[in-house]
């Protein structure tokens, strides 16, 4: 038999949390099905991904879009659900100055939508102007980075180097949000980070329930961060345009002309 929630949900637009939690364990009960030691992750781990005719997701796992927000838009909720996830755990007062090492832009454009003033440094010209374009603060390697500048550090270059730079450019009681996931050991000379008193943040994955308003009321401006779109019978050349340098977003539309 079908439940009546199920029904309500039949032709509607919806987005899906990564994360199949378990439901069951301590975590779990805790509201941290995120950190379910069981969960699988769409098309991570144990669970098959989207580029599929058709695949499932539970019923719990899903969030109805808002009727006036475009797809172009809605495809930013899970990587911007995991920039909201820095100010659910890190207590930034509203004005401060952050600094973000890496040329991730949603991150840096929540913070200042936050009401936080940012600087960014990063590799890539082309997409520190996207940043320059929203009031960003921006700084293009290589340059010497500042040292003991910051009170706030976002940590987001995918480098295994750049946890090393952020703890440099955090002034002593700092703290570091860290946001690359580095495959294998990242070496890191600890004695700064005590002596200094830094507090290191792991920041993962984040609540889609605090971007879809972001999105909704057009506060993160993230048509900028489109690179190119590809119908579905060009899916190779999508692939290919998605690996350049300096590309950001490449959407890819199943439906045909």
């Amino acid at each position: 038999m079908v439940e009546a929630d199920t029904l309500a949900l039949v032709g509607r637009r919806v987005v899906g949390e990564i994360n199949l939690a378990c439901t069951q364990c301590e975590w779990c009960r805790k509201g941290l099905g995120r950190h379910c030691p069981t969960r699988t992750a769409l098309g991570i781990v144990n669970q098959p991904g989207a580029f599929a005719e058709f695949f499932v997701l539970p019923e719990r796992n899903l969030h109805v879009l808002p009727e006036g927000l475009p797809i172009e838009r809605a495809v930013f909720v899970e990587p911007l659900a995991a920039a909201c996830e820095i100010l659910e755990q890190v207590p930034i007062p509203p004005g401060e100055t952050v600094a973000v090492l890496g040329d991730g832009k949603l991150g840096l454009l929540v913070l200042k939508a936050h009401g936080c003033r940012v600087h960014q440094f990063g590799r890539h010209p082309e997409k520190l102007r996207i940043a320059a374009a929203a009031g960003v603060v921006t700084g293009c390697h290589p340059v010497r980075l500042p040292t003991a500048a910051y009170d706030w550090m976002v940590e987001a270059t995918g480098n295994p180097e750049g946890l090393r730079a952020a703890v440099a450019m955090a002034r002593p009681r700092g703290t570091v949000v860290m946001k690359s996931t580095v495959h294998g050991t990242v070496a890191i000379d600890t004695a700064p980070v005590i002596v200094n008193e830094l507090t290191l943040v792991g920041s993962r994955c984040g609540r889609f329930e605090a971007a879809l308003p972001l999105l909704e009321r057009g506060a993160i401006p993230v048509e900028r961060m489109i690179s190119d779109r590809f119908q579905l019978r060009d899916a190779a050349k999508a692939f290919a345009r998605a690996a350049g340098r300096g590309v950001l977003k490449v959407l890819l539309d199943p439906a045909e002309p």
